[in-house]
């Protein structure tokens, strides 16, 4: 593999030209992940997957993360912040016009498209909106979530399986507890109405005891392969 390119380390001359590469910005949150997990569980595994990706495909630039996103649910929990759906929708429009310039534009047009890489569900409803107004003012964006067929839901089995892969040292394996184990589907309005303590005292949907780097590794490379596979076949409808 090959390094990722990243802005931060490189200087504009490194860009100039017509090179039209694909930004990757990996999109993360600043919320509680549970008594044992750090507070940028998902900006740690979108900035892994967004390198990842940038190794294993050519013409890709990583962008500095965004590492606060809309994480209201998570406010009962000390030390959680969040912009809200509409001002993140709003940072991301932005975000993307500025490395795409409107064609006929005098300013320098570096990047051909830009690759939203979003590690929390929490940023869905915003990444989504962003992307359709993006599109219908001609700016190619493709937005990728993770999906763990079987996985739980919030900083349970597979994000601290994932982070004993990506970053054992972050997580304090000694405080890893069960929190609710119901599923999303039967929870899921009291969260949205009421916020993630309403369903669980410790902040943790799903048990993180059971939670293994062996299984956060073949769940980091399937989700590496699906991101890299969802990247190319857009960049085909580029023209690239």
């Amino acid at each position: 593999m090959a390094p990722a390119v990243r802005l931060s380390g490189s200087t504009w001359p490194d860009l100039a030209g017509d090179r039209r590469d694909v930004l990757v910005v990996p999109l993360g949150s600043c919320e509680q992940h549970g008594p044992h997990l750090p507070f940028d569980t998902d900006t740690r595994i979108a900035e892994h997957l967004s390198a990842a990706l940038a190794e294993r495909v050519d013409g890709l630039v990583v962008a500095p993360s965004i590492g606060i996103g809309a994480s209201g649910e998570h406010e009962s929990f000390p030390g959680t912040l969040s912009i809200g759906t509409v001002a993140l929708e709003a940072v991301l429009v932005e975000l993307v016009r500025s490395a795409l310039p409107p064609p006929g534009s005098p300013r320098p047009r570096p990047f051909g498209g830009v690759v939203l890489v979003n590690g929390h569900g929490g940023n869905v409803e915003a990444t989504g909106r962003a992307a359709a107004l993006l599109s219908d003012e001609g700016r190619d964006v493709l937005v990728w979530h993770p999906r763990v067929p079987d996985g739980d839901s919030h900083a349970g089995r597979t994000e601290t399986s994932l982070l004993l892969h990506l970053d054992p040292a972050a997580v304090r394996i000694d405080r890893a507890q069960p929190g609710s184990t119901a599923r999303w589907r039967e929870i899921g309005d009291v969260v949205v109405a009421q916020g993630l303590a309403a369903v669980t005292a410790n902040g943790v949907l799903g048990d993180p005891t059971t939670a293994t780097a062996a299984e956060g590794e073949a769940v980091f490379v399937a989700l590496v392969d699906a991101l890299c596979a969802s990247v190319e076949a857009w960049r085909d409808t580029l023209g690239r």
